[in-house]
Formats: structure tokens, C-alpha cells, sequence
């Protein structure tokens, strides 16, 4: 019947773009991954080396995407969509997480700075009853959002091929219990076990199981995940972490004697993925730390990190800071 009513061309311009927003509806996020849209299909690669706050982007992503757009007459601007989170490095902190979930339903509330929702347990006995009742409010938004945030853990790439195998009848389950279709799939990070296969050859002697070499595992991952992207329409965010190696540090000390200049090459960081994998990437994005240390004196922050888009290339670095669960950008 639909087949048909499309055949029939019934369907006038307007009402395609509403049922598009619908089906795929576009997720504006916060910086530093504001500078170019990004919808269903496309798989986004965050770039760059270790502790420069990779993970914590797709934290925030997260948390904007599980979060409704309205929510008992406040606005949140989130999708009310389900996560899932893929964690390779095994070092995923449910705490940070959390913290940072309640804080944005606090800022929401305009309840930061007059109460500390990071706290498990608040004290409601110096609070008025409209107050009381947007904590309990809160806590019950809280749980929903935890529901719509799906957590995988993998030790190895065998596990982390069955999870690609057998995610499309969890999702099923997952969007028909919650109501709700999957809108991100997150990876962090998509090296992890790179270097140590590698350097053990991928080895499989002392079992029955056929031996794979990192370029058919690549092939393996792009073709399972590109068979569930056809199943479960998402967008993908992968993290990546590199080694900017001595001709960044040579670039990085010219910029700081000539800052009116421009380099001609592209930013120099070892690119160890198969070409099945850099090709399946559609948007890649470089996060570094920042080496001048002249903003955090004026302005007092923490730690600044650049943001650079590689792919498609942008003219332009972003300054942004974290502060208390939030990104903040720096001029």
C-alpha cells in the first residue's frame, strides 16, 4: 500500500520533508561537533591523541541525543532516541557519565548553581515544594534517559565482530520495549586492539578458529556495519587514537615564532586503519590539546583543547574547554 501511494505520487513536498524529519530527524550538536551538520548514514571519526577529551565528546553526544526535545513543559532539545555505545578500550566511566546527564537536566531546570545535581542524594528538606517536586521530576527523567543508553564492552575483535552480528535482534527487542528507534552508535575506540594484533600476527594456532589478518577483520567490521546500518538507520561516531610524531612538534613550534603563517600539509599523524575502513569514513575531525597556555592564565579555565576539521577540510580551529561536565568554546 505504500509502494503504491508513492507510485501514485499522492504525497505532496511538505508532507515528505515532515515524514523525513520524522524518520530521520537531525541532531544539532554541541560544540566542537557544531561546525557540520551530520545526519543518518554518515560516520564521523574523531582523530587525536590520548586525554584529549575523545571520549567525553561522545558523552555529550550521547546525552543530547537520549534526552527529549520537551519534557513536562521544559525544553531540553534532545531526540528522546536510543545510544548504543560500544566500548573497545574498556575504560568507560559510568560515573562521568551519569554526573554529566544530571547536570544537563539540571541546566535545563535552571538548577545549577542553587543545588548540586551531581549528588547522588539531595538534601529536599531546605527546598520548597516546587522545588521537591522537579527533583522528583528529575530523577524520573534521569532513569528514562538511562534506559535509552545501550552499553556493549568488548575485550577483542572476535567480540566485538559477534556484537556486530548479533546487535541487530538486541536492537529489535530495545526499540520494541522503549518505543523508540536507535539513532547513534558510538565506538571507542576503533583501534583498540590494533597494535597488539598486530604484533602477535593475529594468531590463532593453538585453536580450531581461522586465522584473520587485520586487513579481513577491517573488511568484516565495514561490511557488518554497513549491513546494520540498512536494518537500523544511525548515525556513527568512532574515536581514534594517533600519534602526532615530531613534525606536528616542529609545526606546533613555528606557528609559535611565526603565527601569521600557513602550513601547506595536512596535520601529520600516522595513519595505522586499513583503507576499508578510512574509506568507509564519511567526516573525520582532529582533537589535540592546545600548547598555549596564554588562555588558561587570562581566563582561568582547565585544560584547552583545538578542534580541526579533516574531512571535509575547514579553514578554521575551534578553542573549547571542559568545565564541569559542559564544553565551553574559548576565544
Amino acid at each position: 500500500m505504500e509502494v503504491r501511494r508513492w507510485i501514485d505520487g499522492d504525497e505532496s513536498a511538505g508532507d515528505m520533508l515532515t515524514r523525513f524529519s520524522i524518520e530521520r530527524p537531525f541532531l544539532l550538536l554541541l560544540p566542537p561537533l557544531h561546525r557540520v551538520p551530520l545526519r543518518v548514514g554518515n560516520v564521523l571519526e574523531l582523530v587525536g591523541p590520548s586525554s584529549s577529551a575523545k571520549t567525553l565528546i561522545l558523552i555529550q553526544a550521547a546525552i543530547s541525543c537520549i534526552l527529549p526535545k520537551d519534557w513536562n513543559g521544559v525544553h531540553y532539545g534532545g531526540l528522546g532516541r536510543l545510544v548504543v555505545f560500544i566500548d573497545l578500550d574498556c575504560r568507560f566511566d559510568i560515573l562521568c557519565f551519569s554526573t554529566m546527564l544530571k547536570r544537563r537536566i539540571g541546566q535545563a531546570n535552571g538548577l545549577l548553581g542553587k543545588t548540586n545535581v551531581g549528588r547522588d542524594h539531595l538534601d529536599t528538606q531546605k527546598c520548597d515544594e516546587r522545588r521537591k517536586s522537579t527533583l522528583d521530576y528529575d530523577e524520573e527523567l534521569y532513569a528514562l534517559c538511562m534506559r535509552r543508553f545501550l552499553y556493549v564492552r568488548c575485550y577483542d575483535s572476535f567480540q566485538f565482530l559477534a556484537s556486530l552480528k548479533t546487535l541487530h535482534y538486541q536492537l529489535k527487542q530495545v526499540e520494541e520495549s522503549q518505543q523508540s528507534s536507535v539513532y547513534l552508535l558510538m565506538i571507542d575506540s576503533i583501534g583498540a586492539f590494533h597494535w597488539v594484533e598486530r604484533a602477535s600476527s593475529f594468531s590463532q594456532s593453538s585453536t580450531h578458529r581461522k586465522s584473520l589478518s587485520l586487513q579481513s577483520v577491517s573488511e568484516t567490521v565495514v561490511q557488518e556495519m554497513k549491513r546494520l546500518l540498512l536494518m537500523h538507520p544511525m548515525l556513527v561516531i568512532a574515536t581514534k587514537t594517533v600519534s602526532l610524531g615530531d613534525r606536528y612538534a616542529n609545526e606546533v613550534q613555528r606557528k609559535k615564532y611565526f603565527p601569521g603563517t600557513m602550513s601547506t600539509h595536512k596535520v601529520p599523524c600516522r595513519e595505522y586503519m586499513p583503507s576499508v575502513w578510512q574509506s568507509f569514513v564519511t567526516h573525520r575531525i582532529l582533537i589535540r590539546a592546545s600548547d598555549d597556555d596564554s588562555t588558561v592564565r587570562h581566563q582561568q579555565v582547565g585544560p584547552v583543547y583545538l578542534s580541526e576539521w579533516l574531512l571535509p577540510p575547514l579553514s578554521l580551529l575551534d578553542k573549547f574547554t571542559v568545565k564541569d561536565g559542559f564544553f565551553l568554546l574559548v576565544s
